[in-house]
């Protein structure tokens, strides 16, 4: 499942250390709360969080989200030395069901910040992965691909999340996400 959660203009932006440091913390205490709520990954935006997630059933899915929330919502606020909202609305979620979805979807949340600079027309670069992601553990990157010790997020245990997506690719660190990938 894709979920999107937007926060609000007051919070600072996300794509530094600093909340980054937050987000991670956030993100190993909900995969220590809960066997039935995984984050398997994860990219900050500067307004913004794309994960992709797996929950057993939407109970699950629900408890899982409103926990994580909480957990942001505290330590955002914490590091920002404030109180109150810190989300727009209520998470966006988009349930994967096929290889191919889950591929794009990786891609998407893996890669957007490449997007983002595209669109900005700023250079993306090469072959570097976003340090705001959960790409420095990804093992889908083509050609290898870094894989640091220390993992906040869970591993999948879906079949599409852990092996059905390869059926159609494994990533480019150079790729722009919504453009057909060179086999």
């Amino acid at each position: 499942m894709h979920v999107t959660l937007r926060v609000l203009p007051h919070v600072w932006n996300l794509r530094s250390q600093r909340s980054l440091r937050v987000v991670e913390a956030a993100l190993e205490a909900a995969a220590a709360a809960s066997p039935t709520f995984r984050v398997v990954h994860f990219a900050l935006e500067g307004n913004h969080l794309h994960l992709l997630v797996e929950a057993d059933g939407q109970r699950a899915l629900s408890s899982g989200m409103q926990g994580l929330c909480i957990r942001l919502a505290k330590g955002l606020n914490r590091m920002m030395g404030r109180r109150g909202k810190v989300f727009a609305d209520r998470y966006h979620a988009r349930v994967l069901g096929t290889p191919s979805e889950v591929r794009n979807a990786l891609a998407y949340v893996l890669l957007n910040h490449r997007s983002h600079l595209a669109r900005l027309g700023k250079p993306a670069g090469r072959g570097g992965v976003d340090r705001f992601s959960s790409g420095r553990w990804f093992d889908g990157w083509r050609g290898g691909g870094p894989a640091e010790a220390r993992k906040v997020t869970a591993a999948p245990r879906t079949w599409l999340l852990a092996r059905g997506w390869r059926r159609h690719g494994l990533l480019s660190p150079d790729e722009l996400p919504g453009r057909r990938p060179r086999r």
